[in-house]
């Protein structure tokens, strides 16, 4: 079992420091920096825009996995890629023409990828599964930080993974909602390569060791 990618996401980071936390993650094992973007429409909860996103940017050492949580994401494409998105992620339930939102953010110059609700099938990214470079699984009703993981979630991510097999061997399946370390090392076993978390990190007394043991999946 390789070890996961691992995404902290900044809904969680302290916003009267965040410039602390964004440089505890560049000194840490992560990979990524997470940033849910949420319009109040899509989901019940506005988060930050442009402005913080293009910050990060100018400080974060390590790529930015941006995740859209909103109604008519094409308009903004574009735009995520000047506020400085390398992984692009927008939700299935939100595109009417996914595989034309899906190809305009390739040529806009970032990975693609979808995300799908607790409700979603992964049978319905079948057909446009080998376009895509990542596939974000909700364990949680997206949203709100600090809910309870859905246990669901392991059997989609089983299935998911066997799909990839046959269509897309390098897809990464990422998770994202309550992931910590009671279930890191599951959910890397059913085929999750990547993994978020928020609360877990950010109100660890140790955030940079907590990053490693989910790195390194070691919990006792």
């Amino acid at each position: 079992m390789q070890q996961p990618i691992i995404s902290p996401s900044l809904l969680s980071a302290n916003f009267n420091a965040l410039g602390q936390d964004i440089e505890m993650i560049n000194q840490s094992q992560a990979d990524w920096f997470h940033l849910d973007i949420m319009d109040g429409s899509f989901v019940p909860n506005i988060s930050f825009g442009f402005p913080i996103i293009e910050h990060v940017k100018k400080m974060a050492q390590k790529p930015l996995d941006v995740h859209l949580m909103i109604v008519d994401p094409d308009r903004y494409i574009a735009e995520f890629k000047r506020v400085g998105a390398d992984y692009l992620t927008v939700h299935y339930e939100a595109c009417t023409h996914l595989h034309r939102t899906i190809q305009n953010i390739k040529a806009n110059g970032m990975k693609a990828g979808v995300s799908l609700n607790p409700h979603t099938s992964v049978s319905l990214l079948e057909d446009i599964l080998p376009e895509l470079d990542l596939v974000l699984i909700m364990s949680v009703n997206p949203g709100f930080g600090g809910q309870k993981f859905i246990a669901q979630t392991y059997r989609k991510i089983e299935k998911l993974a066997a799909m990839a097999q046959k269509s897309n061997p390098n897809l990464i399946i990422e998770v994202d909602g309550g992931v910590d370390s009671s279930n890191a090392e599951a959910l890397c076993k059913s085929g999750a390569t990547a993994l978020v978390a928020g609360n877990f990190i950010f109100k660890s007394a140790q955030p940079k060791q907590t990053i490693s043991d989910l790195k390194h999946l070691n919990f006792k």
